[in-house]
C-alpha cells in the first residue's frame, strides 16, 4: 500500500485499486485566452504552473491502474441547467452561453469547453460533464465512484479555491478520503490558493490532505520496491 510520507498535516496511506484521479475542469474556457477565465478579468497564465504536475499525476495513475476521471464545467445549449443566479454574477465581458471566440461560452460541444491538449482524456477515461462548481452536483460521479469501490480521492484542477475545493469538500461529505495535489492545482489568485490548502489541511485535516506530486510519485516507487 502505498503511503504518501510528506502528505499534510500527517501521512496519506491509500489502495491504488480503490483510489481515482479526479482532474477538475482543466478546459481551455478557463486556462486559454478568450475563454471564460479571460472575460472575467483573470490572467489566464497564471494557471499554466499546474499543467505539468496534472500532466505527471495522470501519467503516475495510468501507470498505476487508477481510475481516472476528468470534468468540465458546461451547460446545455439552451441554457437550462444554468441559473440566472449564476450567468447574471458580476460584469465580465461574455457571459456564458455568450459567443466567443472558442464558441458559446460554457456551453457542451463548444470547443471552450474542451480540455486543453496536454491534458487530454484517454481512451476508457470518465469525462463528466458538471452544471455547478462541484462535481458531485448534477451528476452521476457518485455512482461511478461507488460501481467501482473507490473510496480515496487525489484531486488536481483548477480553479482551486472553487470547483477544485467545492469538490473536495462535496466528496469529504460523502465519506471519501481526499488529497488535493498542491502543485496539480492553481488560482488565478495565490493567496486563495494558499488559503485553500491551508483551510484543507487545517484541525487535523479536517477536509482532508494536501501532497505535491513528487511526494505522490516517491509513495508509489518505495511501494514497488
Amino acid at each position: 500500500m502505498p503511503v504518501i510520507e510528506k502528505a499534510e498535516p500527517f501521512p496519506f496511506s491509500f489502495v491504488p485499486a480503490r483510489t481515482a484521479i479526479v482532474m477538475i475542469d482543466m478546459q481551455r474556457d478557463f486556462l486559454e485566452p478568450g475563454g471564460f477565465g479571460a472575460t472575467l478579468g483573470n490572467d489566464v497564465s497564471r494557471l499554466a504552473p499546474a499543467v505539468d504536475p496534472a500532466a505527471r499525476l495522470l501519467a503516475l495513475g495510468r501507470a498505476n491502474g487508477l481510475v481516472i476521471v476528468h470534468t468540465r464545467e458546461c451547460h446545455a445549449p439552451d441554457l437550462s441547467d444554468c441559473p440566472p443566479a449564476k450567468r447574471d454574477r458580476g460584469a465580465p465581458a461574455l457571459r456564458i452561453g455568450d459567443e466567443g471566440p472558442m464558441g458559446r461560452i460554457l456551453v457542451r460541444g463548444a470547443a471552450g469547453v474542451e480540455i486543453i491538449p496536454a491534458l487530454a482524456p484517454q481512451p476508457g477515461e470518465i469525462v463528466v460533464d458538471k452544471p455547478g462548481k462541484g462535481a458531485f452536483y448534477g451528476t452521476g460521479l457518485a455512482d461511478i465512484l461507488a460501481a467501482r469501490g473507490i473510496t480515496a480521492l487525489l484531486i488536481g484542477g483548477v480553479t482551486t479555491e472553487v470547483c477544485v475545493q467545492t469538490t473536495m469538500r462535496e466528496a469529504n461529505d460523502r465519506g471519501y478520503e481526499c488529497l488535493l495535489v498542491e502543485d496539480a492545482t492553481e488560482s488565478y489568485f495565490p493567496d486563495f490558493k494558499a488559503a485553500t490548502l491551508a483551510m484543507v489541511r487545517a484541525q487535523g485535516g479536517i477536509v482532508g490532505w494536501t501532497a505535491p506530486v513528487a511526494s505522490i510519485e516517491a509513495a508509489f516507487a518505495k511501494a514497488d520496491a
